[in-house]
């Protein structure tokens, strides 16, 4: 008989949510089947769906950043399932306090939240038996951070960069300037042979974004 291959530690599906197409994803350890939803924005069937589907225990929520495709339904489905939020940064307050101000503006669910934890800089979340590292990425909102698992070479890294682009800064207290620091001191050291999922749209590579990427490409810095 043919040896089977060994099962990754972390397994990862993504399900787009709200009206944006937010990609929420949710991962999982495989040892354990325990998981963790990051970014759920909203459609919380849908999410839970998945979850069933994968036979995913989910034991926590993890957020990137305080905007309301994100984490409009984050509180909901935290009591729902009876498990704490960890994430974002604490800068990001003035948006997740203000999310049914938000959900108006877009015709988006937002619910108003404090999470269990705010997590910053060299934190690390856990999810079963994985350690994800945290790292601070401002610039699209001042308190956004990223997950690394490093033995997987994946990065969810939420709205600060996209396969062919990078997230916005014309929001309130978005910085360019700061967002493209994020993307070559905290990503690319975290090395090219890195798959990323991000906010919206396809995952990448950092390698493919360096090569290609017309905001943060090695040569439209050097530019």
């Amino acid at each position: 008989m043919t040896a089977q291959p060994p099962q990754p530690p972390l397994r990862a599906t993504i399900i787009p949510v709200t009206p944006l197409q937010q990609n929420c994803t949710l991962l999982w350890c495989t040892a354990t089947m325990r998981g963790a939803f990051v970014d759920p924005g909203g459609d919380l069937p849908k999410l839970l769906a998945a979850a069933a589907q994968h036979k995913v225990t989910v034991e926590k929520i993890l957020l990137t950043h305080g905007h309301i495709d994100h984490c409009g339904e984050a509180k909901p489905l935290a009591e729902q399932l009876g498990v704490a939020i960890e994430g974002p940064h604490e800068e990001d307050r003035f948006l997740t306090s203000t999310l049914s101000e938000s959900g108006a503006q877009y015709g988006i669910t937002g619910v108003n939240f404090e999470p269990d934890r705010w997590l910053v800089e060299g934190d690390t979340v856990t999810v079963g038996n994985l350690v994800l590292d945290v790292y601070e990425t401002p610039g699209h909102t001042p308190g956004h951070v990223v997950f690394h698992h490093a033995p997987s070479k994946l990065a969810l890294v939420g709205d600060v960069l996209f396969a062919g682009s990078v997230g916005r800064t014309d929001f309130p207290r978005g910085n360019h300037p700061q967002l493209l620091d994020s993307v070559v001191t905290k990503l690319w050291p975290l090395g090219d042979d890195t798959t990323f999922i991000p906010g919206h749209g396809p995952a990448s590579s950092f390698a493919h974004e360096r090569r290609t990427n017309m905001f943060v490409s090695d040569a439209a810095l050097a530019a």
